[in-house]
């Protein structure tokens, strides 16, 4: 690991200055992601901010019904929040079959939907990788791809999200809170949030340099049955070939989330409009682009989805 210098910051709007004027900063809250890829030198911050001590750390309901979460609420509280249990259980049950329980312990929600892919190409620092050094080539094109991406992918990079928690946020149509350096605010859609790879990878969100996030806020409940299907290789401690987050009502029709096919969680509203879990997955999959090594996950979407709906209608 690298030498680095390091600040506890007194308020967002100052965190953000520090990512601002200083080159290299990084923020750190709970760590999980960010310490492993230090200790790799994947990320070299020559500066970090520690943001643990902002009063972020809050869930609270909000005028229209919905329900306010701050940046820094760890994934076990969240996962075990009465109204999130109640009214937001897809949430809840994306959040458990991620990581282990130490992680979610210190887990953040800003730092579940910043951390960064899983590809081990990406993690291997002999091998060519946009994301990690711009420019260099994608060695995970042509290579061993089972458990990347076939949708919304570049010639540059076919890495996948790894976040959970993320699909879930995308079927309930979270928006994201954030400040910048100078105090100004925005609101973001989770649809919006993270980015497709394009001709550069290695930007991954819509978040400006000096802008952190402050909270996700969850609109007001929608009802139905909310499940999440995680497929994995084994069953704890793996990141999903593909997962489902829907929210679906009796006669199967309903909102269904993806990870594990896009740099992103990845939804198509229209596809939702069908009948059928074999022509909803053709329409979410519409221009897929697979490989020997990954177009099994076309497969697997439409039985895991037929095993969804069925599951919704009991």
């Amino acid at each position: 690991m690298k030498t680095f210098t390091y600040e506890r910051a007194t308020s967002p709007a100052a965190a953000a200055a520090a990512l601002a004027n200083t080159p290299g900063a990084k923020l750190i809250a709970g760590g999980t992601n960010l310490l492993d890829l230090m200790k790799l030198q994947i990320e070299t911050p020559t500066h970090l901010v520690d943001i643990n001590r902002l009063q972020l750390d809050r869930m609270e309901d909000t005028a229209n019904g919905g329900l306010r979460i701050g940046a820094l609420v760890r994934n076990t509280d969240l996962a075990a929040h009465a109204r999130v249990r109640s009214d937001y259980a897809v949430l809840s049950r994306a959040l458990v079959s991620g990581a282990s329980g130490q992680l979610r312990n210190k887990a953040t929600t800003a730092g579940n939907l910043l951390q960064r892919t899983r590809c081990p190409y990406f993690y291997d620092t002999t091998k060519p990788c946009n994301k990690r050094q711009p420019g260099a080539g994608c060695a995970a094109i042509g290579g061993f791809d089972r458990n990347l991406a076939i949708m919304a992918t570049s010639d540059q990079c076919i890495a996948t999200h790894p976040s959970d928690m993320a699909v879930a946020m995308r079927v309930l149509d979270a928006t994201v809170e954030t400040v910048r350096a100078d105090g100004t605010q925005r609101t973001i859609p989770i649809a919006d949030f993270h980015r497709p790879p394009g001709n550069t990878p290695q930007i991954e969100t819509a978040l400006a340099r000096d802008e952190i996030i402050t909270a996700v806020t969850l609109p007001p409940a929608i009802g139905g049955k909310h499940i999440y299907r995680k497929v994995r290789d084994r069953a704890s401690y793996a990141f999903a070939l593909i997962s489902i987050a829907a929210v679906v009502q009796p006669d199967g029709r309903g909102r269904f989330a993806y990870g594990g096919l896009a740099p992103k969680p990845w939804r198509v509203e229209a596809a939702e409009k069908q009948s059928g879990a074999k022509n909803i997955a053709e329409a979410t999959l519409a221009g897929a682009r697979t490989s020997e090594h990954n177009a099994f996950k076309q497969t697997l979407v439409e039985r895991t989805l037929a095993s969804v709906i069925q599951e919704a209608r009991g």
